[in-house]
């Protein structure tokens, strides 16, 4: 039966934040888009006790040992949420999809997110996608010990979202785009963790509270910008707002010069707007470009300097 198990109903999304990495936390809107690429997984029982996990993501040099962990821990958060009990059963999952793991594409998210739908198909319940997404939300805090709730919600719904934390349950919103996004995105090569970044953000802002709300105070601003711009359509407008977010996020210490290198590379290439994306210091980059050849120039030019570069679509 392990065969016929369906993983094409597991599918989770990675993502890219256009708006938001760290703000987020703190209850400030965030606009982003769930990418094309997807991670599966399968559920299989065994006859004694125990877990055992086979991860055939692919992933960027040396990712899943650095996050290995921190991932052990969110399969069993997620786990332990939905109440299967691997002493009392035994249980292996195997993870794949197309999705590259790498740090800012919201790889754990959809690690989880995909988890909680094959236990929702293995034990035939009949889970709602907003249980899912509570799951992947669980699973989160693993690898991200305080997460926003931003990479699970765009895992679970895919699409153009607005996603905001509140004290309750988060605020999402679909977003729709008038145009084709098309996405150039590139790796560092560096890891980060994002435990430990936020733990430093906040460290930051416990320690300059006037400090943090002049750049809370710009990005609020900017995102405003950035939603009434989304429903325009306008690519040059928002690829304009995305560079002054990435001069934010260099405010807040969290880019890096691999970082700002490819920003500026993509920028020289033909890229309307380009800015880091997730947790920053190592991890991604994302280029905005509005045309096929756009992003062919794009993607050529990172590709000189970056060991991993990606074209695609918001999904």
């Amino acid at each position: 039966m392990a065969d016929d198990f369906p993983t094409d109903q597991t599918h989770a999304f990675g993502k890219l934040i256009l708006f938001g990495e760290h703000l987020v936390v703190y209850k400030a809107p965030a606009l982003v888009g769930a990418v094309s690429a997807y991670t599966n997984c399968k559920f299989e029982c065994m006859d004694k006790p125990g877990l055992e996990v086979i991860d055939n993501r692919p992933a960027v040099p040396f990712y899943k040992d650095k996050k290995k962990d921190e991932g052990d821990k969110a399969i069993n958060l997620t786990l332990t949420h939905l109440g299967v009990d691997t002493k009392a059963r035994g249980v292996k999952l195997t993870f794949g999809g197309d999705l590259c793991c790498a740090s800012g594409i919201g790889a754990s998210a959809a690690q989880v997110v995909s988890l909680a739908r094959a236990v929702n198909i293995a034990d035939a319940r009949s889970l709602s996608e907003d249980e899912i997404n509570a799951a992947g939300y669980e699973g989160e805090k693993g690898y991200h010990g305080t997460p926003s709730g931003i990479d699970n919600t765009a895992a679970t719904f895919g699409g153009l979202l607005r996603f905001q934390r509140t004290d309750g349950a988060p605020i999402f919103e679909k977003k729709s785009f008038p145009k084709v996004i098309r996405i150039v995105y590139a790796s560092t090569g560096i890891t980060a963790s994002t435990t430990e970044v936020v733990g430093d953000v906040r460290s930051k802002k416990e320690a300059d509270e006037a400090w943090f709300g002049n750049i809370m105070g710009k990005y609020t601003t900017l995102v405003e910008e950035a939603e009434k711009v989304v429903e325009e359509g306008d690519l040059v407008k928002l690829g304009k707002l995305m560079d002054q977010n990435h001069a934010l996020l260099q405010e807040l210490t969290v880019s890096c010069k691999e970082l700002d290198d490819l920003v500026d590379a993509a920028r020289a290439a033909g890229a309307v707007g380009a800015k880091m994306s997730g947790t920053g210091r190592g991890g991604l980059m994302i280029a905005l470009t509005p045309t096929e050849e756009i992003q062919d120039a794009v993607a050529n030019a990172l590709g000189e300097i970056a060991p991993q570069v990606w074209k695609t679509t918001f999904a």
